[in-house]
């Protein structure tokens, strides 16, 4: 009889050669986990479960994940500081689960590092079809350069790094997608519409508010360098062409 595949504690099983992709779903709800769970092994994950944020920190500690499915509202370490906590250690997706959807929550969100809000109830199958849009996303997409210099901005593709003047500037997953989207789309004129269809999914449920609030943190982030990004009054934004 053949046998199953084994499992280790934080490497990726293997199916005819293949590397399954591993989601940490996280929910102090049982019933919420096993539904999530039927649906991502239907679908080709490995899944693991945790119960509560101090318990998923303590998972990404010790394994790696492709995605994480969380909670927001959860004992012991809410979902939006443990995703705080997972970023500072790994780059991983993080979809949350929220019974509520105001936009300030999902502002908030971003700019922790939250990559996509699906609001309860929902649909399982709309939340897979959404982890199959942030993972196509979150992979490394080859510029034709790796790197553009100017003056002291210094913009690693592979490394998903920005530096100025040698020293790393910290900024948000979303800061870092919208920055390389229009990088790599420089001298295009870019409307907020098409931003966030490329930049943030084209089922995201935002506005352009969500675009200019981004653009405002973006052009902070960048400090003497703000003014690259232009603003198409009534359009859009666009990067200026580095010359």
């Amino acid at each position: 009889m053949d046998k199953m595949p084994e499992k280790s504690s934080g490497s990726k099983i293997q199916i005819g050669g293949m590397d399954m992709p591993r989601m940490l779903v996280v929910d102090d709800e049982m019933r919420i986990r096993m539904i999530i769970k039927e649906y991502a092994e239907w679908g080709g994950f490995e899944v693991v479960e945790a119960e509560d944020g101090m318990d998923a920190v303590s998972k990404v500690k010790t394994q790696d994940f492709d995605i994480i499915i969380m909670d927001i509202m959860m004992p012991k370490l809410d979902g939006y500081s443990a995703c705080k906590e997972i970023k500072k250690l790994k780059p991983i997706p993080v979809i949350m689960l929220s019974a509520r959807g105001e936009e300030y929550d999902k502002l908030f969100g971003f700019e922790i590092g939250v990559d996509d809000y699906v609001v309860k109830p929902f649909s399982p199958k709309e939340l897979m079809a959404r982890v199959k849009a942030v993972m196509n996303r979150a992979k490394p997409v080859q510029p034709a350069e790796d790197m553009i210099t100017y003056k002291g901005l210094c913009i690693n593709f592979t490394a998903r790094e920005v530096t100025i003047d040698g020293k790393k500037v910290a900024m948000t997953p979303k800061e870092y997608d919208l920055l390389f989207y229009l990088v790599k789309n420089m001298n295009i004129a870019l409307s907020r519409e098409k931003l966030l269809e490329e930049v943030w999914g084209f089922d995201f449920y935002g506005d352009d508010r969500t675009v200019d609030t981004h653009i405002k943190m973006l052009r902070n982030s960048l400090g003497p360098y703000r003014d690259l990004i232009v603003t198409l009054r009534g359009m859009g934004y666009k990067f200026e062409k580095i010359r």
